[in-house]
């Protein structure tokens, strides 16, 4: 791991600062890859404690941790385990008992924990006499992205961006029989596009996975990824989301293609999601209730006569947020919806209106940039011609 990853927490930690305490793996815990910048499979026990970050790991991962990972400290997990069987002779020993020892080997009780911390683990350290505090953000300091989270995201952007080329140049090949896309003399499907985006994705050292390329009315439920054959004249959405192997950060991009004509009415959406989008990009700056971005969209959509309800079949229009936080985690803080939220200087949204009406089809067009005092930043780079002959 270079030291361009290596995270810095550039805080003054007060002596009474609580101590945070957290057990997961980091293919599923965001705040444990950004804690330690070490990726460990399996779950493991990691402490912050008086402004240091230490780790406490079996021998498969000690000698590694050692060498590459973030922490302050690693220790050895064998050890303490002998130790919990000395001090508990006669219970069962697990994650809980060792946690306790090291509670009291560093002089602290009370624990800090997200709150999606194990409830089962969370128990027996409360019966072993632990206080523990669950937090909404463990890291808060996540949702502002230093240059270097800055380039993992570009750089996850980069990757999203191969794998809609990889969609837009079958699309492109693919020749139009009976209302169908053949390809190769098979139909064109939402599959085949699909497994192009992830060969892409993985080529550039990314891993795409829950891949969108949905035609019609699939693409009115906007995380259906699709599938089944792609019809000629309908609006395909491509939102390609993946997780850079290298560094764990995301890219997340979408784009809406058509291959054939488009009638005036597919043209009217496209052009309102597209307007929709350039409204909310000239808002976005510090300071700015995301609320009042999503606004923006709200009141582009109703200038055009495109209307949002509920029916009986599901919600028509446009019914999700205008945009999230984008870094470890592929949803993350901050939010741009209906819900109140101040953007703050340095975090990084995506901006991604979108429009579904079945029948007439679905239309999401999603760019990533980073919040400035002034224009946004954008980090993600990928032409906006939908319409393929």
């Amino acid at each position: 791991m270079t030291d361009c990853f290596k995270f810095k927490h550039n805080l003054i930690v007060a002596r009474i600062a609580p101590a945070k305490l957290l057990y997961a793996d980091t293919s599923r815990s965001a705040d444990m890859l950004y804690f330690g910048r070490f990726s460990v499979p399996d779950p493991f026990i990691a402490i912050e404690l008086r402004g240091k970050k230490i780790a406490i790991l079996n021998a498969l991962e000690f000698g590694r941790a050692k060498k590459s990972s973030g922490f302050d400290t690693v220790l050895a997990l064998e050890p303490w385990l002998e130790k919990a069987r000395a001090r508990h002779p006669n219970a069962k020993i697990g994650v809980a008992e060792v946690i306790g020892l090291l509670a009291g080997h560093y002089k602290t009780r009370a624990f800090e924990v997200a709150n999606d911390f194990p409830l089962g683990l969370a128990d027996r350290l409360r019966e072993l006499g632990l206080k523990l505090t669950t937090v909404t953000a463990l890291f808060p300091e996540r949702e502002i992205k230093t240059p270097a989270e800055i380039a993992a995201l570009r750089e996850g952007n980069r990757c999203s961006a191969l794998g809609i080329g990889a969609a837009e140049r079958l699309l492109h090949k693919s020749k139009i029989k009976a209302g169908l896309l053949m390809l190769d003399g098979r139909p064109l499907t939402s599959e085949r596009l699909k497994t192009a985006i992830e060969i892409a994705c993985l080529e550039a050292g990314a891993l795409s996975v829950d891949t969108i390329a949905a035609g019609g009315d699939q693409a009115c439920d906007p995380h259906e990824r699709g599938f089944g054959p792609l019809r000629a004249n309908e609006l395909i959405i491509v939102d390609v989301f993946p997780r850079v192997t290298a560094t764990g950060y995301h890219g997340d991009m979408t784009r809406t293609f058509l291959k054939g004509r488009a009638s005036e009415a597919q043209s009217h959406l496209v052009a309102a999601v597209r307007t929709a989008q350039l409204a909310a990009l000239e808002v976005i700056r510090t300071g700015v209730n995301g609320r009042h971005v999503h606004q923006q969209c709200l009141n582009t959509f109703e200038r055009h006569g495109f209307e949002t309800k509920r029916t009986p079949s599901g919600s028509v229009g446009f019914f999700h947020g205008t945009g999230h936080g984008l870094g470890l985690d592929v949803h993350e803080s901050p939010r741009m919806s209906s819900v109140d939220y101040v953007l703050k200087k340095g975090s990084v949204v995506t901006v991604e209106p979108g429009l579904y009406y079945p029948g007439l089809g679905g239309c999401r067009i999603e760019d990533v940039v980073q919040v400035t005092a002034t224009k946004p930043k954008l980090l993600s780079e990928f032409h906006y011609d939908w319409e393929i002959r």
